[in-house]
């Protein structure tokens, strides 16, 4: 089946920086005014930067409320000859992509098109198997790093790591 191979294609990918998506989804470009059939990967980084928006980078960019993909139509898949299949998929391909960490794009009433996951391609089980942890530790690395700078080559001393301590608490307490 379909789904199968999707997931199989990809099960050896192991990485928290990446995140996979299924299926395609039909977008119209006004440019050559036609709807054409692009890979998620067109879709999903304007889901993340809406999330980004309305939220921050630890939150989900998935579901209902942050997840929607307003400028697609539909989705499918271009089979063995080329050809668009527009498919719609149920509770349990979605629970079969997800299951190896593909997150489903599925129609979903009410709400239109909507990002149904985020897992990234970690394979193994941990806190940075999510999208929004993964975005969030790399948010907290960039701050730390900039918070980090000033105490360059200052002394490793209690004062330097009590200004330090001082510093990192009160960004993590924003």
């Amino acid at each position: 089946s379909t789904i199968a191979g999707v997931t199989s294609a990809i099960q050896t990918y192991d990485s928290s920086y990446s995140a996979t998506y299924y299926p395609w989804v039909k977008i119209f470009d006004s440019e050559n005014n036609k709807n054409v059939w692009v890979p998620p990967s067109v879709v999903i980084p304007g889901v993340i930067s809406f999330t980004d928006k309305i939220a921050h980078p630890w939150f989900a960019p998935a579901g209902i409320r942050r997840g929607g993909i307003t400028n697609a139509s539909s989705t499918g898949y271009i089979d063995a000859e080329g050809e668009f299949v527009s498919i719609a998929l149920n509770e349990g391909q979605r629970d079969t992509l997800y299951a190896q960490n593909v997150n489903p794009i599925t129609f979903i009433t009410g709400a239109g098109l909507v990002a149904y996951g985020q897992k990234t391609r970690a394979r193994g089980a941990s806190a940075l198997d999510r999208i929004n942890v993964s975005r969030l530790v790399i948010y907290l690395r960039s701050q730390l790093n900039q918070l980090a700078k000033p105490y360059i080559f200052e002394p490793n001393d209690k004062i330097t790591r009590d200004e330090i301590k001082g510093a990192a608490a009160s960004l993590i307490l924003e």
